[in-house]
C-alpha cells in the first residue's frame, strides 16, 4: 500500500508549551486512520501541519509524497478537504450560496451541491442563512464542503461533535461509503464508538506523544485479560479463562441443561485501554 501521511519525528512548541513531541507514524492509502486524544492533547495541531496552517519546529511529514509546507498550494489543496473547528463560513450567505463558492473555486457542477447537502441530511436547510443555524447544523456545512469536491483524502477534527446519534449515523454511512470509493479519512475524535466504528487503525495521543498504535481489534485483544463472561439465564454471570479445559467443561454443562443466555469477550473498550496507559479518560 502507498502511504498518503508520512509523519517523521514532529515536534511543535508554542511559546515553551510542547504540543507535539516526537511523533511519527503512516496512514496508507485508503485507510481510515483515527487520531485519539482528549482536548488539548495535540490533535488539531498535527491536522494544520498536515494541511500547511502551522509550520512544524522538528521533524519532517509528506503528503501525496508531497513535504507538508507545499500543501498551501493550489493544485495540492483542491486534493484533500478539511473540517475543523473554524468553520470560515459566510454568515449573511445562505447554506447553498456558501457552498456555491466552493462549487465554482473547484470548477463543479450544480449537482455538487445536491449531493453534499444529501450526504450531511441538510437538503430542507439549502435556503436557510448560515448565522441562523445551530452549532450542529453549521457542523454539517462544514463537512459538506470539505467532502463536495470529492478529495483524495480528508481530513475531520471531531466531525460528530455536535451532532445527535440519527445524523451521526447518517455521517458515519456516508463517511463509510465514501471511503469505499477510495478516499483516505484521517479522523482526530475523543469518541471511541466514533472509533470503533470507522477506523481501520488509531492511534492514542497523550500530552504530545503517541502511547500506542494499531487496529482496535489488535489493540483490545493486545490488552485482554483471555477471559470471557457467560450470562446464564438465571441471570448468574461468570467470568472464565479462555482455551482452559476447565472452561470447555462448565460450558458443556450449561449447554447440556440449555442455561446459556449469551458469552461473550471479555476485552477492555478503546477508552479503558486509553485509561491504563495514560491514567487519564478522553474527554
Amino acid at each position: 500500500m502507498t502511504a498518503e501521511i508520512n509523519v517523521q519525528h514532529i515536534g511543535k512548541t508554542f511559546k515553551g508549551f510542547t504540543a507535539l513531541e516526537d511523533v511519527s507514524f503512516s496512514v496508507q492509502k485508503g485507510e481510515i486512520f483515527g487520531f485519539l486524544g482528549p482536548s488539548g492533547s495535540g490533535k488539531t495541531t498535527l491536522i494544520k501541519i498536515l494541511t500547511a496552517q502551522l509550520d512544524q519546529n522538528k521533524g519532517k511529514a509528506s503528503v501525496f509524497g508531497i513535504p507538508v509546507h507545499e500543501m498551501k498550494r493550489a493544485e495540492h489543496k483542491s486534493r484533500f478537504g478539511i473540517l475543523t473547528d473554524n468553520s470560515g463560513l459566510y454568515k449573511r450567505l445562505s447554506v447553498e450560496e456558501n457552498l456555491s463558492l466552493y462549487k465554482d473555486l473547484y470548477e463543479l457542477t450544480d449537482n455538487a451541491i445536491d449531493e453534499a447537502l444529501a450526504f450531511v441530511n441538510l437538503q430542507d436547510a439549502r435556503k436557510k442563512k448560515v448565522s441562523k443555524l445551530s452549532k450542529g447544523m453549521l457542523q454539517r456545512v462544514t463537512l459538506a464542503r470539505a467532502l463536495m469536491h470529492k478529495p483524495e483524502l480528508l481530513f475531520l477534527d471531531e466531525p460528530t461533535s455536535a451532532l445527535d446519534p440519527g445524523n451521526t449515523h447518517h455521517i458515519y454511512k456516508g463517511l463509510r461509503k465514501l471511503n469505499e470509493m477510495g478516499t483516505t479519512i484521517f479522523l482526530t475524535t475523543h469518541d471511541m464508538t466514533e472509533a470503533e466504528t470507522l477506523c481501520d487503525r488509531v492511534a492514542f495521543l497523550h500530552e504530545g506523544k503517541i502511547k500506542a498504535i494499531g487496529a482496535p481489534s489488535d489493540l483490545r485483544l493486545r490488552h485482554s485479560d483471555q477471559s470471557m463472561v457467560v450470562e446464564l439465564t438465571t441471570g448468574e454471570q461468570h467470568t472464565l479463562p479462555l482455551n482452559e479445559l476447565t472452561t470447555a467443561d462448565r460450558l458443556e454443562e450449561w449447554m447440556r441443561n440449555q442455561l446459556i443466555r449469551r458469552i461473550w469477550s471479555n476485552e477492555p473498550s478503546l477508552g479503558d485501554i486509553f485509561m491504563e496507559m495514560t491514567g487519564r479518560n478522553l474527554r
